[in-house]
């Protein structure tokens, strides 16, 4: 990888750190094929009290342009409306990374909170296609991801001239690359919009990261090293500017800190050693 950049005239250095993403444990309702954190049901990893004091402490002391909370599924964290609370207000934009199912189950202690506070949503909705999203992400998954983006509707989210921000995410299902994410936002917003009166802001269309759960389904199905080398031919020059490990801390459900939610992954910690946020006094 290092070879490539030079040969761009690139490297990868921290900039100015601007983004906190909490990670507010490994527990999810959903044992999706692509994850690479392997979040799923039978996790115990969840973030307590006393972290959660933590990491507020220290976006007090920082003040991030974004926060940016995510799991597992951090709607199954019963500390999650205490955390938008306390976070909000510190930052000009705050958001929640949803499964769309896990927000559907926690609607009735979740829903005034993030509108009250303006948190974005930022939701999972891998494919257009009933069976492709179902084949990922579990039986039934498509068709309720639908009707709670029908609730979020109602109350404004993804609505135009409304101050409630909704976007999707999309990525494949499959070992192989996403289509062009221009071409895929315009036909979600006219798909959804025809089929289900369905509004929505932005579509960002993710390729997906072999590990966790889905390297070992890339090696099980034989997929592993061709989908690497998928990777190294589509490396995209352009892409190095907006990585998330130049500008963001990632903190994770114990408190320990990462350059990303992919390093967490890999338990590499920032900076090579064990840092806790409580020990923070300041941005990396």
């Amino acid at each position: 990888f290092k070879s490539t950049l030079d040969r761009h005239n690139l490297a990868l250095v921290r900039q100015k750190t601007a983004t906190l993403q909490i990670n507010t444990g490994f527990l999810c309702n959903q044992t999706c094929r692509h994850c690479h954190l392997n979040a799923g049901p039978g996790r115990k990893e969840n973030m307590d009290a006393q972290t959660l004091k933590a990491v507020v402490a220290y976006a007090q002391r920082c003040r991030f342009e974004t926060i940016d909370i995510t799991g597992g599924a951090p709607e199954l964290n019963p500390l999650l409306p205490d955390l938008i609370q306390q976070i909000s207000p510190l930052t000009p934009r705050s958001m929640l990374r949803s499964n769309l199912s896990a927000l559907n189950q926690q609607m009735h202690r979740l829903l005034d909170v993030l509108t009250s506070h303006r948190v974005v949503i930022v939701a999972s909705f891998p494919s257009l296609n009933l069976s492709q999203t179902d084949a990922q992400r579990g039986e039934g998954i498509f068709e309720e991801s639908i009707a709670v983006l029908k609730k979020l509707n109602a109350v404004g989210y993804g609505r135009d001239g409304s101050a409630l921000e909704l976007n999707l995410v999309s990525n494949p299902t499959g070992a192989f690359m996403p289509p062009d994410q221009e071409q895929v936002e315009k036909r979600y917003h006219q798909i959804l919009a025809q089929k289900w009166g369905l509004t929505f802001n932005r579509l960002f269309n993710f390729a997906n990261v072999p590990l966790g759960r889905f390297k070992q389904w890339l090696i099980q199905t034989g997929n592993y090293e061709a989908y690497l080398q998928k990777l190294v031919a589509s490396f995209n020059p352009c892409a190095v500017e907006g990585l998330m490990c130049r500008n963001q801390v990632s903190v994770s459900w114990d408190g320990y800190l990462y350059d990303c939610d992919f390093n967490l992954a890999r338990g590499l910690y920032m900076c090579g050693r064990k840092i806790h946020v409580s020990e923070m006094s300041g941005p990396p």
